[in-house]
């Protein structure tokens, strides 16, 4: 009787730890809108892989680096390549991408005029401090014709690299996620997809200017060259650019996010 008790208890130990050993957990972090909620939404199917989908939200765009290249978070997603590539850059840190998820037209918008020919000279215009997203609002403060940058191309273009400014604005840089904080306080604010998001914007809209769909700056899942092409990792990026994932992202954001796969 004993040793019936003892082999039913070591088998049940075995097929417990085949389970654990069968499974894997994930932790991916990501901003609230739209990351986080894509990532809920495909939690259930990376659940039948045998795949655990943990989801850490973040509101800046530091730390989700900072974790995963400390070990402390497996993935994330929530960025471009080229912030993934001045983060690098800056930090000294290597992660890379592992797939192209969608595309958040980026936008200015304003409480104080209805359309961007209302700028007076002099009007303070609010844009990123980061690289990259500071390039991106003046690439297209460029295209609309309100600055011209000594660079047109370039990228990690800062206030300082405007070499025509004929309405003299001003430009007050600040992190992304304190933009939407400042919409009454200045004439234009340029901010991000998700962030405006999160402050009840409709890019689609609310933007005075807004990039196209052939915009360059598509988000990524991110992860670290060790664990990139692991199983889990690669399922999840299987979910992430799935047809359910597209349809969710055409018929939730109406166009103020467009799937890019």
């Amino acid at each position: 009787m004993k040793k019936a008790l003892l082999f039913t208890a070591l088998a049940a130990a075995l097929s417990v730890a085949g389970f654990t050993q069968a499974g894997e957990k994930l932790v991916v972090a990501a901003t609230p809108i739209p990351h986080a909620e894509i990532l809920e939404l495909i939690k259930p199917t990376l659940a039948k892989e045998g795949v655990d989908l943990e989801i850490k939200v973040f509101t800046d765009y530091v730390q989700p680096n900072v974790q995963v290249d400390q070990k402390r978070l497996d993935a994330n997603y929530f960025q471009t390549l080229p912030y993934l590539k001045s983060f690098n850059e800056g930090k000294g840190t290597h992660l890379e991408t592992v797939i192209g998820v969608h595309v958040e037209p980026f936008g200015g918008y304003s409480k104080k005029v209805k359309t961007l020919a209302e700028l007076k000279d002099g009007a303070t215009i609010a844009i990123p401090n980061e690289g990259s997203n500071s390039g991106r609002a003046l690439i297209l403060l460029q295209k609309a014709g309100l600055i011209e940058l000594k660079d047109p191309k370039n990228a990690l273009a800062t206030p300082k690299d405007i070499a025509k400014n004929p309405h003299n604005f001003k430009f007050k840089e600040l992190e992304s996620a304190m933009l939407p904080r400042v919409l009454d306080q200045v004439d234009l604010d340029m901010i991000n997809t998700n962030y405006a998001l999160e402050a009840g914007l409709n890019p689609a809209k609310d933007a005075l200017v807004i990039e196209g769909s052939d915009s360059p700056y598509v988000n990524f899942l991110v992860a670290r060259p060790d664990n990139k092409d692991s199983a889990a990792i690669q399922k999840l990026a299987k979910a992430l650019t799935s047809p359910e994932v597209k349809a969710f992202i055409e018929k939730k954001y109406n166009g103020a996010v467009l799937p890019a796969f």
